[in-house]
């Protein structure tokens, strides 16, 4: 559900938000006159109904991303946070950002170093907006952030990504990735999987493998080819929350649309890991990192050190 009681002043003019196309014409004004309208807060150009659920604002914000992208082109840098959607056409000149949390989503223009090293603070401080204050995953301005080398410029250089401190902490950061991933990948990147594969430095050749896609939702199977599979192993790993086995690998898969999905999904990868071996999660890495095999996919919400 559009907002048609946003406006936003341009130079000469007054813009009321209340169809897609008139946020694509805003998008564009933001794009090619930036000065402007540097300092000016977000224009909110999609809002939601109160308590609606993932897939309802998925589908809310996808028409107007799409008319978006239809007039001012694909973004330098899909993304998104753990509240919503972060996605930003980005230049020396300027970014222009399209954000959202679980009310909706606003365009607005920024000059693109000052954005990113107010940014860069808050990651260096965990999420919180001073140091003194603790650190909190769902408060990074992004969890994850994918670049195909699409138009703009890329970011010289990202800031560090914090680490999960506990096992508790790891789970939540999963969660809130993957919850994120289910509401936003569709939109921006519609029809592709993502995934990340986690190795423990105490198991270093077995593999658990996370993902998300349109066929099977989220996912996670883990390398099992070394372990005996008598009747009394497959009781084990069913109690664990595991579904199937096929060729050494067992296998889960919850569906995207429950609200539960990314929970179930997280709290099954941190026992397995924590049942093999693993101590603490900085003993933890993520690797094969991607969307499609294409781009560069970072995450930075996910608190495990990546290459």
């Amino acid at each position: 559900m559009t907002n048609s009681g946003a406006s936003h002043t341009g130079e000469s003019e007054i813009i009321t938000i209340g169809t897609p196309a008139e946020a694509a014409r805003l998008a564009e004004l933001l794009h090619d006159r930036p000065e402007a309208h540097f300092g000016r807060p977000p224009v909110t150009v999609v809002s939601y109904e109160a308590g609606a659920a993932p897939v309802q604002r998925r589908e809310a914000f996808r028409e107007v991303y799409g008319s978006i992208v239809a007039r001012i082109g694909e973004p330098t840098l899909y993304g998104g946070s753990t509240r919503g959607p972060s996605v930003r056409w980005r230049d020396g000149r300027r970014l222009v950002l399209l954000a959202g949390d679980r009310f909706g989503a606003g365009l607005s223009v920024h000059r693109p170093e000052a954005l990113e090293e107010d940014e860069h603070r808050r990651f260096a401080w965990g999420g919180a907006w001073s140091a003194a204050e603790p650190h909190d995953v769902g408060l990074l301005p992004y969890c994850w952030q994918l670049y195909r080398s699409g138009p703009g410029e890329c970011p010289a250089v990202r800031p560090a990504a914090p680490l999960a401190g506990s096992w508790e902490d790891l789970e939540r950061a999963l969660g809130l990735m993957l919850a994120a991933w289910a509401e936003q990948l569709p939109v921006q990147v519609p029809g592709e999987w993502a995934g990340f594969t986690l190795v423990s430095g105490r198991d270093p050749h077995r593999q658990l493998v996370v993902s998300y896609s349109p066929d099977e939702g989220l996912a996670v199977a883990v390398d099992d080819r070394d372990a005996g599979q008598g009747p009394e192993h497959a009781r084990q790993m069913w109690e664990r929350g595991w579904h199937t086995h096929d060729r050494g690998w067992w296998q889960s898969a919850f569906p995207e649309t429950h609200e539960a999905s990314p929970a179930v999904t997280a709290r099954l990868t941190v026992t397995e890991l924590r049942t093999r071996g693993a101590v603490a999660p900085d003993e933890l890495s993520a690797q094969d990192i991607g969307v499609n095999n294409r781009g560069e996919l970072w995450l930075p919400g996910l608190g495990i050190r990546t290459p």
